[in-house]
């Protein structure tokens, strides 16, 4: 499995310049709010993904006053040999990923060489009326392990984009949006058997996870909402043409797809408590990461920012004893409570690394 051995991070967010090294086990990152442990992660996540977990757009991860920024990685690869991964930013949008000195062709060869899984408090933006971030979730996660996933959901909206212009046009050629219609039919049917497969493995392993964390007895669930369910994309376009003709937009197709979670038959948005509803995510981002380790064959690297937040001392002994007991690999973990966290590691693992940061600065303890 990939192991992150050492990171230089220059303009990130508000690290200016640092190099680190880390365990192969278990890293753990204190500091108080603010002061750079989440940028680091995001720092690790963007090696991974070639794009930050929380930002929408690179230009929020420009340190202040500055017009690029630069990240390398040297992993420890499954096969034992090193390899150097590293991405630089302009604000001009030139994005150059490399590994080891090699430019790829396409940045989206990189996604699914480094599999990684992140917790945080922003998962909570999940739990929202808006399937955006559920869409993006499932995303990120099938992009990951299957290439032809992200291939056919990326050929899917650039003829999307495509569409919407020509339904903007005063007198669309409809021969050529038929034509774009069976394709877009095409490149959706892959990525809908996807996403069924994938809530249909996730559901059983979300429960376990989330009854083991809470000692609950609620039942939660994952309902994946689709229109492909009823027909063939090409079909549910041709029937909305007037429709989108009117509204100047596509208003059907996998991009409106939504993965609604409940708790005892009712959204969880209303039906949870907040500790519940962390406790859900929770389940829900170590199922993903079960799913994403029984793929590969190996353990993704593992990012917890602030995972105890909302949870109580009960919830977190459980969360560290599915941690210990489940072969988990490279672990970062970040805490503004150092106490808290060194009591907790260091009753599971005698491998790790503690580092504080300040004003992004990092110093290993």
């Amino acid at each position: 499995m990939p192991v992150l051995e050492k990171i230089v991070i220059s303009d990130f967010r508000n690290i200016k310049l640092q190099e680190l090294e880390f365990s192969p086990n278990v890293n753990c990152i204190s500091g108080n709010n603010g002061e750079g442990k989440t940028n680091l992660l995001d720092a690790v996540y963007y090696l991974s993904m070639t794009k930050s977990a929380f930002a929408s757009s690179d230009k929020f991860t420009f340190r202040h006053g500055t017009d690029e920024f630069s990240l390398s990685g040297t992993y420890r690869m499954e096969n034992g040999t090193s390899s150097r991964f590293g991405i630089k930013m302009t604000s001009k949008g030139e994005k150059k990923v490399r590994r080891d000195d090699k430019q790829y062709n396409k940045v989206s060869e990189h996604i699914g060489l480094l599999p990684i899984v992140m917790v945080s408090p922003a998962d909570i933006s999940m739990v929202s009326d808006s399937g955006d971030e559920r869409r993006r979730f499932v995303n990120s996660v099938l992009s990951q392990m299957d290439k032809e996933y992200m291939a056919a959901l990326q050929q899917y909206n650039r003829l999307l984009l495509q569409r919407n212009r020509m339904l903007k046009e005063l007198e669309p050629d409809r021969s050529l949006l038929e034509v774009i219609d069976m394709r877009m039919g095409m490149l959706a049917e892959p990525v809908f058997q996807a996403r069924q497969r994938f809530v249909k493995d996730l559901v059983p392993i979300v429960s376990e996870f989330y009854k083991a964390l809470s000692g609950d007895s609620e039942q939660v669930n994952i309902e994946y909402d689709t229109e492909l369910s009823k027909a063939a994309l090409d079909q549910i376009l041709a029937a909305s043409y007037d429709k989108d003709r009117a509204l100047k937009y596509t208003t059907s197709g996998i991009q409106r797809d939504d993965f609604v979670f409940t708790m005892n038959g009712h959204p969880i948005r209303r039906y949870g408590s907040q500790g519940q509803q962390k406790s859900f995510l929770v389940s829900l981002k170590f199922a993903q990461y079960e799913i994403m380790k029984k793929n590969y064959g190996f353990a993704p690297i593992l990012l917890l920012d602030d995972v105890f937040d909302k949870l109580d001392m009960g919830r977190i002994s459980n969360l560290l004893q599915m941690v210990a007991s489940n072969d988990f690999g490279q672990i970062f973990i970040t805490d503004s409570n150092k106490v808290r966290m060194s009591g907790i590691v260091d009753r599971l693992t005698q491998d790790r690394a503690y580092y504080e940061t300040q004003a992004g600065q990092f110093t290993r303890l």
